[in-house]
């Protein structure tokens, strides 16, 4: 197994934070910003654009780092997603803009992938679990950083909040002296033949894609909610910020939770919390209510999404890893796509936090039931 030191493990760990940044850092000023650049009516897809472009282009990045290997896959990601993050101050015309964003979001599914797949690689066993809750850690650290960040940047002026991006070509620097390259035996490049998705995959990747459908449907709304309370940008960056850092506290418990109850029964705590809390979101009219729906919302991020990492590394076969990894990064972002689609609800409003709260109790009720009849099995 190739090492790797430790300021290295936190240079992967930091790059991870990037995946989260990709929509969060608009989102504390999302009404300003798409108010400058002639995009008001497309606000809630400047968010998830880069998500759809995670899916669409997340085969061409499989294919990629196959070839590639996974850390000059990461130092192309890195490159490209630092180029057409930053382009977003000079893009006037909403439709270029979302191209822009729609390209962001194949650079993210490469830094993702390869990301996740060097931590597999220089980690294993207990140790490779450990690094995988730091990484869930890490993602919603940067949540919290950038969520406030973003919406101080955007206090000051609409365009602030792209400089952001650039961070991912302070990362690449890190990796290029931190990172080392492993063996080209060790480096999962896949095989020519697409592997084959098992069944207990494609519920890891339902899973994911569910988690992240009810978790941004909050997110993309709670600002537009916030406001009706009396919060300012930089005043829902901060609560945004504070869902982040539950979610941190929520990925340090996980590998715990995972080894006493059980992955699945983990998986299905999760979505327990994610029905708490758009039951909450609900009928919340007072921020103390807000707060409570914040921290179980932050609970259902934290336990999944690490989780259904570390299931898809332990499903497959290191040489179909880079193209597994890829796959999670589609899950993962479709479910951030899909997620604006609630906006159609019927009622509007609050009424996707009804529709969002049925999705997780459904999920967590069919996990539980298909869990017990494997065991039965």
């Amino acid at each position: 197994m190739p090492h790797i030191s430790r300021f290295g493990g936190y240079v992967l760990l930091a790059v991870a934070c990037l995946t989260i940044m990709v929509g969060c850092v608009i989102v504390p000023g999302l009404t300003s910003i798409s108010r400058a650049l002639g995009a008001e009516g497309l606000a809630s897809w400047l968010v998830t654009v880069p998500s759809l472009g995670v899916v669409l282009f997340g085969p061409i990045m499989a294919r990629l780092l196959g070839k590639t290997g996974l850390r000059n896959g990461l130092r192309i990601g890195l490159l490209a997603y630092g180029a057409l993050g930053v382009a977003g101050i000079f893009l006037h015309s909403p439709w270029v803009l979302l191209a822009d964003r729609l390209l962001l979001g194949g650079a993210t599914a490469l830094i993702m992938a390869s990301g996740t797949g060097l931590i597999s690689l220089f980690y294993s066993g207990h140790q490779r679990l450990s690094m995988i809750a730091r990484q869930g850690m890490s993602i919603e650290l940067g949540g919290v950083i950038f969520l406030f960040v973003g919406g101080l940047l955007a206090t000051a002026g609409w365009q602030y909040p792209f400089l952001l991006y650039l961070l991912a070509w302070v990362l690449l620097v890190g990796v290029e002296f931190s990172v080392p390259s492993p063996l080209a035996t060790d480096d999962m490049r896949s095989s020519q033949t697409t592997p084959r998705i098992s069944a207990a995959l494609w519920t890891v990747y339902t899973a994911a894609a569910i988690s992240m459908i009810v978790f941004f449907s909050a997110i993309i709304s709670l600002p537009k909610q916030l406001h009706t309370i009396g919060l300012n940008e930089a005043g829902v960056g901060y609560f945004l910020s504070f869902v982040s850092l539950v979610a941190v506290g929520a990925a340090a418990v996980m590998p715990h939770s995972s080894a006493r109850y059980g992955e699945v029964a983990t998986l299905v705590r999760a979505f327990i919390f994610y029905g708490i809390a758009h039951l909450l979101f609900l009928l919340s009219d007072t921020l103390e209510l807000y707060v409570l729906a914040g921290v179980s919302l932050g609970c259902g991020f934290g336990l999944s999404i690490p989780l259904v990492n570390h299931m898809t590394i332990e499903l497959t076969h290191e040489r179909e890893r880079g193209h597994m990894l890829a796959y999670l990064s589609m899950a993962i972002f479709l479910g951030q796509f899909l997620s604006s689609l609630l906006e159609l609800a019927p009622g509007g409003g609050k009424a996707l936090y009804g529709v969002a709260a049925f999705l997780a109790v459904i999920t967590a009720v069919s996990l539980a039931v298909r869990h017990c009849q494997h065991r039965r099995a």
